[in-house]
């Protein structure tokens, strides 16, 4: 599926991802697939982490949790 697409990125990010294309000799396009798969992947164990029944993840369960 090639689903066109436009995005507005900062002045920042554009130059990183110029300097890091140069860098390691890929471009934009397979960056921001790499990093946007990433992102997926931490955000689907973080939703798997969820307890449904709270709606909070595990983390944030057990940081507020006062066991004293």
């Amino acid at each position: 599926m090639n689903d066109d697409r436009t995005f507005t990125l900062d002045a920042e990010t554009t130059e990183k991802l110029t300097a890091f294309g140069k860098l390691l000799d890929k471009d934009a396009s397979t960056m921001i697939n790499e990093a946007l798969e990433q992102y997926f992947e931490a955000k689907d164990e973080e939703l798997a982490r969820q307890d449904p029944m709270t709606n909070l993840s595990y983390d944030e369960f057990w940081n507020d949790l006062d066991l004293d």
